[in-house]
């Protein structure tokens, strides 16, 4: 792809900012994931030189990575570094060298159930590996961290909409516990360093280029190969899909703006989104839940074809259901995602049976 072909007009006036304020460039990690490669993307649309960082680990098929990140080499201001950011030398060394002014860190072991399983690999890449992170900014000049948080850290939580100024102490998966670490950790480093951090909290993000490890995914593969899905607490269950692009969007406005202190916090009566230090905390999602039987619906009308159901029990780690509030990311940047279910699954289903001759 030529950088020609990747490149935009700047599209809002927060767009500028990335491309224009610093020679630096700006960091990326989990560059060949599926969040992220949405986000170079759009990074080098608008002009903003990038560097990408993945480790490129077999969590899923590396080669759907490395087809994501085939589409980003050669582009105008990208170059890519293969890195396990749980290596404190290696992601010091990258820091250093980088030098870079604002980090977008989507690296992680994602997935709830993987980690009843595999709880090692979110210990090494969601709790080292944001450390080593923290610190490479710390100690690099690094003006603004925008880290991957997740709607997993609302657990327990019922009160719907999910807002950022609730409480949110109750996880119920190590997944989501490390991303509230993560949280944790963050506002730490804003309080003592005066590093200027923002935490995105992601809500049942789908589209063009998806894990195969997510429901629209492997219900898609199933339907097309004539077997039967597994529809979990008997169909009873609602997420606030959230189209890949507008998280994307979401990710890079909130990266334009530079969190700063809210000089109304007070701990007598302490704001979990905000704080005296420079942090802040944002729900991406489409505040539309819907139900899950719904979704299958859309993705059986997309694929012209009726899915065989299996209709089993909720699994451990899950909750019946999100729906996010995202009055703060829209007050803050303008911005609200809205894009259509039946859209948003029309282009997944348009992408994967491109990608695999389906």
């Amino acid at each position: 792809m030529s950088g020609a072909s990747i490149r935009a007009p700047y599209d809002n006036p927060m767009d500028r900012h990335l491309a224009t304020t610093s020679a630096s460039p700006t960091l990326v990690t989990g560059a060949a994931g599926f969040i992220g490669f949405h986000v170079v993307r759009k990074l080098l649309q608008r002009g903003a030189a990038v560097v990408g960082v993945d480790n490129l680990n077999a969590y899923y098929d590396p080669a759907l990575k490395e087809a994501r990140l085939a589409l980003l080499r050669g582009a105008d201001g990208f170059s890519f570094h293969q890195i396990d950011l749980s290596q404190r030398d290696a992601t010091a060394r990258l820091f250093a060298e980088t030098r870079p002014e604002t980090v977008i860190h989507l690296a992680a072991q994602a997935g709830v159930r993987y980690s009843l399983t595999h709880p090692e690999s979110y210990v090494d890449s969601n709790l080292v590996g944001f450390g080593n992170v923290l610190e490479g900014c710390r100690h690099n000049g690094t003006q603004h961290l925008v880290y991957a948080s997740s709607s997993s850290v609302y657990g327990a939580n019922t009160h719907m909409p999910f807002s950022v100024h609730h409480n949110v102490d109750h996880p119920v998966s190590l997944y989501a516990a490390t991303k509230k670490a993560n949280e944790l950790m963050a506002h730490c480093y804003s309080h003592l360093y005066g590093l200027a951090t923002t935490g995105l909290r992601f809500f049942t993000v789908y589209g063009p280029w998806g894990r195969p490890d997510m429901a629209l995914f492997k219900f898609t593969r199933a339907i097309l190969a004539g077997e039967p899905i597994d529809v979990y607490n008997n169909g009873n269950m609602r997420r606030d899909f959230t189209y890949v692009d507008d998280v994307a969007e979401g990710v890079v406005r909130t990266a334009a703006l530079t969190a700063s202190a809210n000089p109304a916090w007070g701990g007598d009566a302490p704001d979990p989104a905000t704080s005296a230090a420079p942090y802040r905390l944002y729900n991406i999602g489409n505040t539309e839940p819907v139900d899950l039987m719904t979704m299958i619906g859309v993705l059986e009308r997309a694929l012209g074809r009726e899915a065989q159901k299996r209709y089993l029990p909720i699994q451990p780690g899950d909750v019946p259901a999100t729906w996010a509030d995202v009055d703060a990311l829209v007050q803050d940047t303008g911005y609200r995602p809205a894009t259509p279910l039946e859209d948003g699954i029309a282009a997944f289903v348009a992408w994967y049976r491109d990608y695999y001759r389906a």
